[in-house]
């Protein structure tokens, strides 16, 4: 049920999960500024996916704090900084507590700030992560179609990555997805690139960290044997904020679906996305030119490697 809030409310989101629902959150952002002109308006996200918004002119303020399971530092100052984390929201005295993704958790967070309302997900209004999430405005006002994805490129990281990399143009393709059935062989990336070395520059990209590192498992080893096997320009990024400068020199980008896809999707990027086992309704590419293929068995071990190419080409 649609409220008439004041002009000036005090908005809070909390994303608390993972890199591409965060993206998919910044067209509801957009809508909540344009509408609430003197709002504040923050959002609650943790320490992984937090660059997403670095830059983000519809935020006031962005809160970040460690997930339990990625934590840097032992169990009692964890508590500490999570509490000194819940006392500082307190203070803002929110109006309203927007919690997209409604898991016990989150909803438990929210309700440990004491807001003057939670908004949450009743149903899945839409077929996209976009509109399902963009629906929860409508208790604000927010009325018509979501907007674009946006993220914005920390200025200087692109200049560092230019310096590094020459010039383009530059076809990105990032290899890696958690989930198995989203992964593509080794050796088909070592074909794709090699075939599309033939006509522009291949920018090599992946999640950093060694493949058994149980807070962040990284493509590390994988991204050097597709690179000495098929010379491509291999990137490293370190930081979410590395990741998002380098997808941004890209003239186009192949990769699985995941986040480095809805990132790539904000920066306007023609996508040709691997889909696995997620469905594609979901989850595909939000406000841009795109291809998405994906195997009968919805594994990608399945998926050999003429699609991929056809898609790339029909892209243009």
């Amino acid at each position: 049920m649609a409220v008439e809030p004041a002009d000036a409310p005090r908005i809070l989101v909390v994303r608390r999960d993972n890199i591409g629902d965060l993206v998919c959150t910044t067209p509801l952002l957009a809508a909540l500024r344009q509408k609430f002109a003197r709002a504040w308006i923050g959002a609650l996200v943790n320490t992984y996916n937090a660059p997403v918004l670095e830059g983000n002119p519809d935020v006031d303020a962005v809160f970040a704090y460690e997930k339990l399971k990625h934590r840097s530092s032992g169990l009692l100052p964890y508590l500490r900084s999570r509490l000194a984390l819940v006392s500082e929201l307190r203070k803002q005295r929110l109006d309203f507590a927007i919690v997209p993704a409604g898991a016990p958790q989150a909803l438990k967070l929210a309700r440990s700030l004491k807001p003057g309302r939670i908004v949450t997900r009743e149903s899945d209004a839409g077929p996209h992560e976009v509109e399902r999430t963009y629906a929860l405005g409508g208790a604000l006002g927010i009325t018509g179609r979501p907007g674009p994805m946006r993220v914005y490129p920390h200025l200087q990281s692109v200049k560092l990555l230019q310096q590094q990399i020459g010039q383009g143009p530059f076809l990105a393709v990032h290899i890696s997805a958690r989930r198995p059935a989203q992964r593509w062989p080794r050796e088909r990336y070592v074909a794709l690139a090699r075939k599309l070395a033939e006509e522009r520059k291949v920018m090599l990209l992946w999640s950093p960290g060694a493949s058994d590192d149980p807070r962040h498992p990284g493509d590390d080893e994988a991204a050097q044997e597709i690179k000495k096997a098929c010379g491509a320009l291999a990137v490293p990024t370190p930081d979410l904020r590395t990741l998002i400068a380098a997808l941004s020199l890209a003239e186009r980008v192949v990769c699985p679906d995941g986040g480095a896809m809805h990132l790539a999707a904000a920066l306007g990027k023609p996508i040709v996305a691997l889909f696995g086992d997620s469905p594609v309704e979901r989850w595909r590419p939000w406000g841009v030119a795109h291809r998405v293929v994906q195997p009968q068995s919805k594994d990608l071990a399945d998926l050999p490697l003429e699609p991929v190419l056809e898609a790339c080409r029909s892209l243009g």
